[in-house]
């Protein structure tokens, strides 16, 4: 009888021991939680409907990356896309009131689009800024030339490209070449299905002993991008340089086009090709110039969704970001300032001065919308792991980029960037954060500093990605539609 009753006693101390064990752990995880900052993957939160509206935005997307494979042809998507929405040109009309939807070009490389808002333009505008050139080639100035029977053209590589990556692979040719009387001629061959392809020779690895005992920098020199053309000779046999001559003689009766034409050209050479679901669960997106055309796509996406914003809501696209945002229509230039004055100018019915415009600056919000390096784990060695953006979790906001000791960028103030996690979160809207990878591993730049300098605040923020700068990135599905969320909750909460 004691017996019993002493196990009795023992099992129910055993019991509230373990009682007390679980409400530890309990409390435990509710501090975590409460404590400890996470971010989750959005696929895990993701009902069937978010995960389908993924979906449907991702091919609305892959739709615009295969039709704006360059900064020019972007921007006139992007222009048919607003007039389609009812946007007007912003020199149309001396005042625009509230509400109503403008756009101006740069050049035809660059944009400026807007939607006016209700409350004065005195307090600023909300900008979202991103960037529609990506890396490639470009034909250098007298490109044609002729090597034991074969015809190539000589390039000259445009941003950060590891030039590796880019021998044996389809490339199509997209630009605009002027005849000898002036008149343009759009080019854009290599993208249709029965479209023929160019391409860059590489070594066979039979005899490739040296070329592989390189640098991988030097394994494909910036010389050897010689891009195939053609191999079918003029028909006189004894004409010197005749497969040359050949190639011209096409060149001439397909298009009216000399070798002098060349020089003023802007000839492109990307990646053949359309965007691709990726993974055997389409949830990633596979395409050239997801850098940063899945930033300017969302920006643009979250502009023309708006209807009556309290600020007035804008939305930049640049070009040249990819070689330091030089030139007249890279973010360094003044049009897209005096684009800005102008939009400030036209919203009101009076005259406005030089220094109003200048206070209305300071007031000015932006997000640099630009990609992120996503967390690649074959290559963990360059990433810090704690600070890293993750693929499938959301918008990554950036407080600086730069190089080693913060060299090269604006770091947002902490007041700015503290007013955007609350109003994210009061709102529903998932984001991450990190850098782009360990302090001394490399860096980079964004626009983000040339805006600040005008005295806005601007943090960057964007889509992680993989394999960023390859002719073929990846993004998240779920990243890009959330990223069109937060840019279209900047637009109108903040």
């Amino acid at each position: 009888m004691l017996a019993n009753q002493d196990k009795t006693k023992d099992t129910e101390k055993k019991k509230t021991v373990r009682k007390k064990d679980a409400e530890q752990a309990d409390a435990g995880k509710e501090l975590k939680k409460k404590l400890q900052v996470t971010f989750p993957n959005l696929w895990d939160k993701a009902d069937e409907s978010e995960r389908n509206e993924a979906m449907r935005f991702a091919e609305e997307y892959k739709r615009f990356l295969d039709l704006g494979k360059t900064e020019r042809t972007f921007i006139q998507v992007a222009v048919e896309t607003l007039e389609e929405l009812g946007f007007a040109e912003l020199a149309s009309q001396d005042y625009w009131p509230a509400g109503s939807k403008v756009y101006q070009t740069i050049r035809g490389k660059g944009l400026v689009a807007a939607v006016m808002g209700s409350g004065p333009a005195d307090a600023g505008f909300n900008l979202v800024g991103a960037h529609v050139d990506s890396p490639r080639l470009d034909l250098k100035p007298l490109p044609i030339y002729e090597e034991n029977e074969l015809v190539f053209f000589k390039t000259h590589y445009y941003g950060g490209i590891k030039k590796y990556q880019w021998p044996t692979i389809p490339l199509a040719i997209h630009g605009i070449i002027f005849r000898a009387d002036g008149s343009p001629l759009t080019i854009s061959i290599g993208e249709a299905p029965d479209d023929p392809v160019l391409t860059i020779t590489d070594l066979l690895p039979h005899l490739g002993s040296e070329q592989m005992g390189r640098k991988a920098t030097d394994l494909i020199r910036g010389e050897d991008l010689n891009v195939l053309v053609s191999s079918m000779p003029y028909a006189d046999p004894e004409l010197a340089g005749r497969f040359k001559l050949g190639l011209l003689q096409l060149l001439m009766e397909r298009y009216e086009l000399t070798e002098k034409d060349f020089v003023s050209a802007e000839l492109e050479l990307v990646p053949a090709g359309q965007a691709r679901d990726v993974g055997l669960d389409r949830s990633m997106i596979g395409a050239y110039g997801q850098d940063d055309r899945v930033c300017a796509f969302t920006a643009l996406a979250a502009l023309t969704s708006l209807e009556n914003p309290e600020r007035t809501a804008v939305c930049l696209l640049f070009d040249k970001e990819e070689i330091g945002s030089e030139g007249n229509t890279g973010a360094q230039s003044r049009a897209y300032e005096y684009t800005l004055q102008e939009l400030f100018v036209r919203s009101y019915e009076q005259p406005r001065s030089q220094m109003d415009f200048a206070r209305m600056l300071v007031r000015c919000q932006m997000l640099s919308a630009d990609v992120s390096a996503a967390y690649d784990p074959n290559f963990a060695s360059v990433y810090d792991s704690r600070n890293s953006s993750y693929l499938g979790h959301g918008m990554c906001l950036v407080k600086y980029v730069g190089a080693r000791g913060k060299s090269g960028t604006s770091d947002a103030n902490g007041e700015f960037f503290s007013r955007i996690i609350r109003v994210y979160d009061a709102e529903g809207i998932p984001w991450q954060t990190g850098e782009l990878g360990k302090v001394d591993a490399g860096g980079g730049g964004t626009v983000a500093v040339y805006l600040a300098n005008l005295g806005m605040e601007v943090i960057d923020c964007g889509v992680p990605v993989l394999s960023m700068h390859a002719p073929f990135e990846i993004t998240s599905k779920i990243d890009v539609y959330h990223t069109f969320n937060a840019y279209r909750t900047f637009f109108t909460k903040l």
